[in-house]
């Protein structure tokens, strides 16, 4: 793995996390019920950690929730995993680590459209502002404008956290 420039390191990745949670409250605000839909690995991950700030800061119920699809090939199946009831009538926030070409997020909202859902926002750790699919960020750690050459790594382990640029 070559880190070659540290952007964001673990106590900036949790402020990150801390910011985002009071904007999806203050957001929410009208909503009984906020459901947090990470993306597979470091989205759900990323997706965990506001978790965990929400459940300190509202009395709202917050679920948690992952989608599994395929990041290389997004239109072949996606799946919500840890489904509760359901979605229907909630206030769903979509949440991956990195926003680039917006593909992986754009068929992520695809798929939650099938749900009669009262409102649809996203938030990303890293807006890279490449987008090739008209969709946004409500909620970002931090918008990084990059070169189509470099790459954003981010790590989210439990003793090794950082946000890399190689």
């Amino acid at each position: 793995m070559n880190k070659n420039s540290l952007i964001m390191n673990s106590k900036r990745i949790n402020d990150c996390a801390h910011r985002i949670s009071y904007q999806i409250v203050e957001s929410s605000m009208n909503k009984k019920e906020i459901v947090l839909i990470g993306i597979k690995n470091n989205g759900f991950i990323f997706a965990k950690k506001i978790h965990e700030f929400l459940k300190k800061i509202t009395d709202q119920k917050i679920e948690l929730l992952s989608v599994e699809i395929n990041k290389k090939n997004p239109h072949e199946s996606i799946t919500l995993k840890n489904q509760f009831n359901n979605i229907n009538n909630s206030s769903v926030i979509l949440i991956d680590d990195v926003l680039n070409t917006g593909k992986t997020l754009m068929y992520s909202i695809k798929f939650l459209l099938n749900y009669k859902i009262d409102q649809l926002k996203t938030a990303v750790l890293i807006d890279r502002n490449h987008k090739d699919f008209p969709v946004k960020a409500d909620f970002k750690g931090l918008s990084l404008s990059t070169t189509m050459n470099e790459h954003v790594e981010v790590v989210l382990k439990k003793n090794n956290e950082g946000v890399y640029l190689t």
